[in-house]
């Protein structure tokens, strides 16, 4: 026996010591399996007809490794929008398998850095992925001209440089940037229709975010199912009002017990700024107690949380986070991170919660 695990262990140690030798190879073998995965997976065209939430980006401004900025990517039938474009959202888009060359449209809820701050390289991914002749609509609220302008002068010299290098069959000149769609911020009680193709309608309206104004929710209705995306906001009954019914309401999240413990620490540590900007933000955010308030009272069948603040990054914050939820609201609860995913299949019921892996 001990003859035979001395040979055993002789044999273990060469054969690490080969694949040590031959890592590089061993590498790109591997490498063009993953390869060969990644440049032809699209999980748009594997989705069922319905609605299909993914988050792109779960977080906030606030660093946290398992949430980027926010970013929903809603599919409706086989076409991808886009609600938001934090930081770090073309690149989830890849990783998850959600080609950015197919975004059909981008609608944003408010002008906040966190929300808009991915969206020079979301176009600049879907325009060389895509190799489109037309800019991406980005719909939104009066001053998203002034955005996206924005972003388009900044990248200029980006996209001269990319037409001279791969060639205006690949990247057509005129297909680069963005082009803004904008519309009137409606008031409370009305929604206006800011998009209506392929079987999609998408109504914007009014929430809670001030001094941030304008700042819109977005409602998708497709194939029988609804949709809501709230964008920023405090609790608000306008909300709760288009919500009414939905299938899914994804909404932010502020935890008010957990930001204060940042407080209280930042205080401690004479962080004074960081202090009074932890003091303001819950006045324009929705404690969870009070999502589930509002889902309930609105009849909502499953609610998501996304733009969740502060970090979850110690054992047992994400039920501190969610604590008081459970005695109020009685339907279906998902606290999301980067690519929680949620299917909503036509004409029927049905709510498929899982996990896309990025």
């Amino acid at each position: 026996m001990r003859r035979a695990l001395l040979i055993l262990l002789a044999f273990a140690v060469v054969v690490g010591a080969v694949g040590y030798a031959m890592r590089g190879t061993i590498a790109i073998a591997l490498m063009k399996v993953a390869a060969g995965r990644a440049i032809t997976t699209d999980a748009v065209d594997t989705q069922p007809d319905g609605l299909t939430v993914v988050l792109c980006g779960a977080g906030s401004p606030l660093a946290d490794p398992l949430r980027s900025g926010p970013c929903v990517a809603i599919i409706a039938g086989k076409q991808l929008y886009e609600v938001d474009a934090g930081d770090g959202a073309g690149r989830n888009l890849t990783r998850l398998g959600l080609p950015p060359g197919r975004v059909t449209a981008l609608f944003l809820t408010h002008f906040h850095s966190d929300h808009i701050d991915g969206l020079g390289e979301l176009t600049e991914l879907r325009w060389a992925g895509g190799s489109h002749h037309d800019p991406l609509p980005v719909v939104g609220p009066t001053g998203v001209e002034q955005v996206v302008d924005g972003f388009n002068a900044a990248y200029a010299l980006d996209a001269g440089y990319r037409v001279a290098h791969h060639g205006p069959t690949v990247v057509p000149p005129e297909g680069r940037g963005g082009v803004a769609r904008p519309f009137e911020a409606p008031k409370p009680g009305d929604g206006v229709v800011v998009w209506s193709s392929d079987g999609l309608t998408v109504t914007a309206f009014a929430v809670k975010h001030d001094p941030v104004i304008p700042a819109v929710g977005y409602k998708f209705e497709y194939g029988g199912r609804t949709a809501v995306i709230s964008g920023d906001t405090a609790k608000s009954e306008n909300l709760q009002h288009f919500a009414t019914n939905a299938d899914l309401l994804v909404h932010e999240g502020l935890s008010r017990e957990l930001v204060g413990v940042m407080h209280a620490a930042a205080e401690g540590a004479g962080r004074t700024n960081v202090a009074k900007i932890l003091s303001d933000i819950p006045g324009y955010h929705t404690d969870p107690v009070e999502v589930a308030e509002i889902a309930a009272a609105a009849n909502v069948r499953h609610v998501l949380f996304y733009h969740v603040i502060p970090p979850l990054l110690v054992p047992g914050s994400e039920a501190a986070f969610l604590r008081g939820v459970d005695a109020i609201y009685k339907g279906g609860v998902t606290l999301g991170r980067d690519g929680t995913q949620i299917q909503l299949p036509r004409d029927s019921n049905a709510i498929v919660v899982g996990q896309r892996p990025l």
